[in-house]
């Protein structure tokens, strides 16, 4: 597995952040370039319709092509999953697609055909510097170029697949949500929650921490009672108890070294005459150089300012090293307590000799885990072991983050005593042991006793609180002011805003209880007690500034089209769950992707090139 994955080591981790409508409208059109991979058969089926591997292949390999430009880190083993089952489920979203089209009878004409090829070329087109005019579109050169003569053929045939998919699938997206609408008093009310803002004065009351324990009462019964009405907080998922051996990839010292001699030498080059642009464009430096502009000593980090602070208008000073790696500091400019300067950073990564000894040291803890088992292996190559526990919900090993396949092997295909097959995450290469597994289980009454009992002390300290907060409303009048009662409770005033309905409000907290009570006072006014966050509060109303009805008139058009697009998204993503949720789908990638050479005499089959 390792020397398959690694005949490449660039690839990348999948990019998610997909908005829904580009994806409707174009990820599940067709490839514009119109390549396609090795046929090999079918590798599912959605209501019978089946999905072909060269389908799925094309999905896959547009996929890697995305994140392989977003990325330098090489591929994980977690990464090729993720992306295997992004692309399985697109082409499942494009089979449902395909046969919700042919139900609902929808076409394209020759004539819109025509006019989309027009006037609405694909993105990448409209990308295009050969289309595009000092950095813009530019719609006459596009037309041109679809109405020459020497325009390949083959190019306005496909150009003519990719709108007969299309165009249909855009006039599924306008019936599915045909029904989106936002009247005026909708926009105005979003518009207000976004800018009406104002600012308060509050008293918190903490009784959680002011109360103690003694002062209030929980009995048996009440343990009891809780217990029984809320079965779900005692529910403990499966467990898998696992022995793991990794492989770090953090730059070792030598890698540090190296990164500091490569800073040397670039700032060498610098007091030779090279010119700062060459040295920055060095194609080993990954990004990060370049002008700084000016600032102040407290907006960089401690080792950066301490040497640019330190250094004449002119100097080139000595590597300095961050966490981001080491930096060659050019003072151009300095006023007062400012400078201005431009900077060459070299990060400190694993050197090609340092990854090509990484992933033969990952190749021989695999093969001897293999042959000689998991503890031999640790003991050869001289790693040491820990103990970790995994359940479904959550799955993460310390120095090797999230560990979703691993999780998925102990608890769906391992049995006690049998060891994974290596496994990699960007920290780490790492292979586990199952030790045992503990199915989903209820905690006891007995057990659960004190985690309720501390958790009915709060809520009756808050009950206490919400009293002693309106005991102290009360005593608020015309010759008692806020200020004397929270002096006589032990307590301070504080203030807060001006924040907006939606906003973050110091020591209030966002969208709760007591961010929103104070919208609804006059100046000067209090609140009644409030809970929220676990605590109590009071508030005063200090300042009131409302949405300015003016600029709403302005901003209601971009608004409006940000929400109903908000809402397609939302619909759409609810409409294909629909969908899948009532379709017949059968998932035969385990099967063609992962075939046995030892059983079948057959290779696996490769998901790109």
């Amino acid at each position: 597995m390792m020397r398959q994955m690694r005949d490449n080591t660039k690839w990348i981790m999948l990019v998610t952040a997909t908005a829904f409508v580009g994806l409707m409208v174009f990820q599940w059109g067709m490839d514009i370039n119109g390549q396609g991979g090795m046929s090999v058969g079918e590798i599912g089926k959605v209501n019978g319709t089946s999905i072909m591997y060269d389908d799925f292949n094309q999905a896959y390999r547009r996929l890697f092509d995305q994140v392989q430009n977003s990325q330098e880190d090489p591929v994980t083993t977690q990464q090729i999953k993720d992306i295997e089952d992004a692309a399985w489920s697109e082409v499942v979203d494009q089979a449902l697609i395909s046969q919700e089209l042919t139900r609902r009878g929808i076409v394209v004409t020759d004539d819109e055909i025509l006019s989309a090829a027009r006037f609405s070329p694909p993105p990448e087109f409209q990308s295009s510097p050969s289309f595009q005019t000092d950095g813009i579109f530019d719609i006459q050169k596009y037309q041109n170029y679809l109405s020459s003569p020497t325009t390949d053929q083959m190019f306005l045939l496909q150009l003519e697949s990719y709108y007969k998919d299309v165009i249909p699938r855009g006039k599924l997206l306008r019936q599915v949500s045909s029904d989106v609408y936002f009247t005026e008093a909708a926009l105005w009310d979003e518009f207000r929650d976004r800018n009406e803002e104002i600012s308060v004065r509050y008293v918190a009351f903490n009784p959680v921490q002011r109360i103690p324990d003694s002062a209030v009462n929980v009995s048996s019964q009440d343990i009891e009672t809780y217990y029984t009405n809320n079965p779900e907080e005692f529910l403990i998922s499966a467990q898998a108890t696992v022995r793991t051996v990794l492989l770090d990839k953090t730059p070792t010292p030598a890698d540090t070294l190296s990164a500091e001699k490569l800073a040397v030498d670039l700032r060498q080059q610098l007091i030779d005459g090279d010119s700062f642009e060459d040295v920055v464009n060095r194609t080993d430096l990954l990004g990060g150089s370049g002008e700084l502009g000016w600032f102040t000593k407290d907006r960089m980090v401690p080792e950066f300012s301490e040497a640019a602070f330190s250094a004449q208008k002119g100097e080139i000073t000595s590597p300095v090293q961050t966490s981001f790696g080491f930096h060659i500091i050019e003072i151009q400019d300095q006023s007062g307590d400012s400078v201005q300067a431009r900077h060459i950073l070299v990060p400190i990564q694993r050197t090609d000799d340092s990854e090509l000894q990484l992933l033969i040291l990952a190749d021989s803890l695999e093969g001897l885990g293999e042959v000689q088992g998991f503890q031999r292996a640790g003991e050869i190559l001289n790693l040491p072991t820990e103990t970790s526990m995994l359940n479904p919900e959550f799955s993460f090993i310390a120095n090797v983050g999230e560990v979703g396949e691993a999780s998925e092997w102990a608890f769906e295909e391992a049995s006690e005593g049998d060891v994974s097959p290596l496994f990699e995450t960007r920290q780490a290469f790492y292979m586990l042991e199952l030790l045992g597994l503990q199915e989903a289980h209820a905690v006891t009454l007995e057990n659960a006793t004190p985690s309720i009992e501390q958790t009915l002390l709060n809520l009756k300290k808050i009950d206490a609180g919400k009293n002693e907060a309106t005991e102290a409303l009360s005593q608020i009048d015309g010759e008692t002011t806020l200020e004397e009662v929270a002096s006589n409770l032990g307590l301070e005033i504080q203030n807060a805003g001006p924040y907006t309905r939606i906003g973050f409000a110091q020591g209030l907290g966002q969208l709760n209880e007591a961010t929103g009570a104070g919208f609804g006072l006059n100046i000067g006014e209090f609140s009644n007690a409030i809970e929220a966050n676990n605590n109590v509060f009071i508030l005063q109303l200090l300042d009131h500034i409302p949405a300015d009805t003016l600029t709403f008139e302005s901003e209601n058009g971009p608004l409006r089209n940000q929400l109903t697009e908000m809402a397609q998204q939302t619909r759409l993503q609810e409409w294909i769950e629909s969908l899948r949720s009532a379709a017949r789908i059968t998932d035969r990638r385990d099967e063609v992707l992962n075939v046995d050479p030892d059983n079948t005499g057959q290779s696996q089959i490769p998901l790109v090139f």
